[in-house]
């Protein structure tokens, strides 16, 4: 029995960073979608079950804040687990990320092993290459 790659949904609005992130995650064995915004991000979530969400915080149309607090809404209601990474490192930033929903917050730039680490440990892959 195979078992299946986990999905996971890299939100940035930069597209350097979300291909850098995204190469990453696809090299450790996760199944990659993209989205430029929050709100694409959200329109995603509504047709895909994800297993985990790398959302940045500023972006253009949705920030990450409110799309991690639409992603937790009744309305899209995921489960999956959100990892925020922002440049944003001002004392209250992973506190407003966590009141939104997010699982972990992170500061960039991060840590490539680290990334991958807490990808698989959030997503039930292990730790294991």
């Amino acid at each position: 029995m195979t078992e299946t790659q986990p999905k996971v949904l890299v939100v940035d609005d930069a597209a350097t960073v979300r291909m850098y992130h995204s190469t990453l995650l696809t090299e450790a064995g996760f199944e990659i979608h993209e989205a430029a915004n929050g709100l694409e991000a959200v329109e995603a979530a509504l047709g895909t079950a994800f297993d985990l969400f790398v959302v940045d915080v500023n972006m253009p149309k949705m920030n990450g804040y409110t799309c991690v607090e639409t992603l937790r809404s009744e309305t899209v209601g995921t489960p999956a687990p959100v990892i925020m990474i922002s440049t944003e490192d001002r004392p209250g930033d992973a506190d407003r990320a966590y009141a939104a929903g997010a699982n972990l917050y992170l500061v960039k730039p991060v840590v490539p092993a680290r990334l991958v680490r807490i990808s698989r440990m959030l997503t039930g892959r292990g730790v294991a290459a």
